[in-house]
């Protein structure tokens, strides 16, 4: 659950350099070829690279510190933005390839140089493989902390960026393949509909991967729980303040990257006085508050029942 905005926004900036290098070489090879799975590659890597600079924006805005117009502060821009950059994924990527395939798919041209077109891909596996390989150490290092499988991790962290970072690069990488079997499959027959069906495949491979997108950015923006390894962990942690009993009903919502609004009933011992418990609950507050990750805690007396 650390915080580590640093760490999100290097993920970014190495996959937006990467992504802007392979979106050029990717172009030009797509007029030196005429590949339509080369032109699917090009615009799906542009928009990748338009992409990064909506979770660069993301990383920004969600970061900034709560004010009296935002007391729970502006952690939610973060799905915001990136809900943004699913959306261009969607358009700028997967349907403009879907389209361009199926405008290719009779068309009889001549392919221009094979050569060109493999060492492009040769060479934008290497750079994709670069960023997508800093997104999964990071992916993995979190999930083994928080005890989940990678892929599970990459579809419930509260880092949008993160996981928008790691499934382009993943759906990058995979597209790269796709393009280079049409690519070849063109060159061994001489039929234009295997090219051309890459740039389908690529296309759709990207529309779901933006529909996948969206929908965990719509989840968190609409209010996504911790999961149950989170409640526990901390459910243990309040009941180790000093003067707890124990803890009875307990919520905890995401309201942006890694930032948790704590609302708990808590049992307290004795029989104090209204004002006493009231200025022990607030007390109990502020330590709660000092953990990063809590951004506001409202603890409440629990009643005998209270679950």
């Amino acid at each position: 659950m650390a915080r580590d905005r640093g760490g999100s926004a290097l993920t970014v900036v190495i996959a937006f350099t990467a992504n802007f290098a392979v979106a050029t070489a990717k172009t030009i090879a797509a007029v030196l070829t005429g590949s339509a799975s080369m032109v699917a590659e090009a615009a799906h890597s542009w928009a990748d690279t338009g992409n990064e600079v909506f979770l660069l924006v993301a990383e920004r805005k969600s970061g900034r510190a709560p004010d009296t117009d935002r007391p729970l502060g502006y952690g939610r821009e973060a799905y915001v933005w990136s809900m943004l950059a699913a959306l261009g994924l969607f358009v700028a990527g997967g349907v403009v390839s879907v389209y361009h395939g199926i405008q290719e798919f009779d068309a009889t041209g001549e392919t221009g140089s094979y050569t060109v077109g493999y060492i492009v891909l040769a060479v934008a596996f290497c750079l994709e493989g670069v960023s997508f390989l800093q997104a999964y150490r990071r992916t993995r290092r979190e999930a083994r902390a928080l005890g989940r499988d990678l892929l599970d991790h990459a579809l419930a962290t509260s880092d949008p960026t993160l996981r928008a970072v790691l499934a382009e690069d993943a759906a990058a990488l995979v597209g790269l393949v796709i393009a280079g079997g049409g690519m070849a499959l063109h060159q061994v027959t001489g039929d234009g509909r295997y090219d051309a069906l890459g740039s389908i495949l690529v296309g759709a491979l990207l529309c779901v991967v933006a529909v996948v997108l969206f929908d965990r950015n719509r989840r968190f923006l609409t209010g996504e729980v911790a999961d149950e390894r989170i409640h526990q962990a901390v459910r243990e942690q309040i009941e180790a303040l000093p003067g707890v009993h124990r803890v009875g009903r307990l919520r905890l919502e995401f309201v942006g990257p890694r930032q948790i609004l704590l609302v708990a009933s808590i049992d307290l011992p004795g029989d104090e006085s209204e004002s006493h418990v009231a200025v022990r609950l607030r007390d109990l507050e502020e330590q709660l508050e000092r953990i990063p990750q809590i951004v506001d805690a409202v603890l409440t007396p629990a009643v005998p029942d209270d679950r």
